[in-house]
């Protein structure tokens, strides 16, 4: 690349966040004070690796990305963060992070690059020259694919200009051009179809393999691109982590791991793992089984 980065690792540990109890709550006669929405979460995301952050509605993964990003400005947060080891200041996070929002807001009168330019002289520093920042928003439509639509005004979505795919693509460009080290991505296939969804993840590979740092969270992947991603970080509702590793070659690391729990009904051939997974987990099957999967990942070798 033409802008150096360097890249940068997050590290969490104990992350617990809560909210005042909402008054029609209190009004059903809860005694709490307090509603908690993560209970305790620890994991790490690293340069270089793609993770997906799943789990049912109501799991806290939007939640967890937003208090890891800094975007939490209410409520109570406890437990530690730590960027490469360092701990996190939001001051300095904002500078080498980047949130790419499940709504694609532009501006619909200028074209792809001005998008771009206009990100690029607000977020890089001040000593980045002229040429270089240009060169360097080339090289970034070049790894999301946008250099032919680089004169194409971004227009209004599903009335004129860029597709939805494209408009998701620029998205990632435009947080792309701050030259990032961490990226985290709310649902970015979310309503496209499988062959849009396909070329946005190439996308998102390709950021991966410049060595940044990447987080999504996922909801309904098809089996392509669930298996796109390198890591998994599984969330049940009520805030708590429930497998936090590699997915391995066709998900088999995370299928030995649900199978080797007992009364977990085995995955039939061709059937999605993401979907496999969050039926076993749910939170009906924890009650007929008995199994807390939180605990059971907590003794798991996994979690050491």
């Amino acid at each position: 690349m033409v802008l150096p980065f360097v890249p940068l690792s997050i590290t969490f540990d104990d992350i617990k966040y809560s909210v005042d109890m909402p008054q029609e709550i209190k009004a059903q006669g809860v005694a709490e004070s307090r509603l908690e929405l993560l209970k305790g979460i620890s994991g790490s995301f690293r340069p270089g690796v793609l993770t997906a952050l799943m789990g049912v509605s109501g799991a806290g993964k939007t939640t967890l990305m937003d208090v890891l990003a800094g975007r939490k400005t209410s409520g109570y947060i406890e437990g530690n963060i730590t960027i490469s080891g360092y701990p996190k200041k939001q001051e300095t996070f904002a500078r080498v992070s980047g949130y790419c929002e499940q709504n694609d807001i532009h501006s619909p009168n200028v074209t792809v690059y001005e998008s771009l330019a206009f990100s690029s002289w607000l977020r890089l520093p001040a000593n980045v020259d002229s040429s270089t920042r240009k060169m360097f928003i080339d090289e970034v439509m070049e790894l999301v694919e946008l250099s032919p639509l680089r004169d194409a005004l971004v227009g209004l979505p599903g009335v004129s200009g860029l597709s939805t795919e494209q408009r998701k693509r620029l998205t990632i460009a435009v947080e792309l051009v701050a030259n990032p080290s961490i990226i985290f991505m709310d649902e970015p296939t979310s309503g496209l179809d499988a062959r849009a969804a396909a070329i946005v993840m190439r996308a998102i590979r390709n950021t991966v393999d410049t060595g940044r740092t990447v987080v999504c969270t996922i909801h309904q992947p098809s089996i392509d691109i669930f298996e796109s991603f390198d890591e998994l970080f599984l969330m049940k509702r009520g805030g708590e982590e429930i497998y936090v590793g590699p997915l391995g070659r066709h998900s088999c690391e995370l299928i030995r791991y649900f199978e080797a729990t007992e009364d977990v009904r085995k995955i039939k051939d061709g059937y999605n793992p993401s979907t496999w997974m969050l039926e076993v987990t749910s939170a009906t099957q924890e009650q007929m089984t008995g199994i807390n999967f939180s605990q059971v990942y907590k003794n798991s070798e996994l979690y050491r």
